[in-house]
């Protein structure tokens, strides 16, 4: 990852405390929990697009669902 990038000490506590927390999950619940994590990626991306354009004045802006 980009080094201008740094994540604060709580940041590396809460991604270790999240680490711990998955370990105990079985395949299906890891397969299920990622999928959930992606639609929330893709989700936000969406969110992002909308205000940006929105902000910028773009025409055509994402549709939110």
């Amino acid at each position: 990852m980009d080094n201008a990038f740094q994540l604060s000490m709580e940041q590396e506590f809460s991604i270790r405390s999240f680490s711990d927390q998955v370990q105990s999950l079985s395949q299906e619940e890891a397969q299920d929990f990622l999928v959930k994590l992606y639609r929330q990626m893709v989700m936000k991306e969406t969110m992002y697009k909308h205000f940006l354009a929105q902000e910028w004045g773009i025409g055509s802006q994402p549709k939110l669902t």
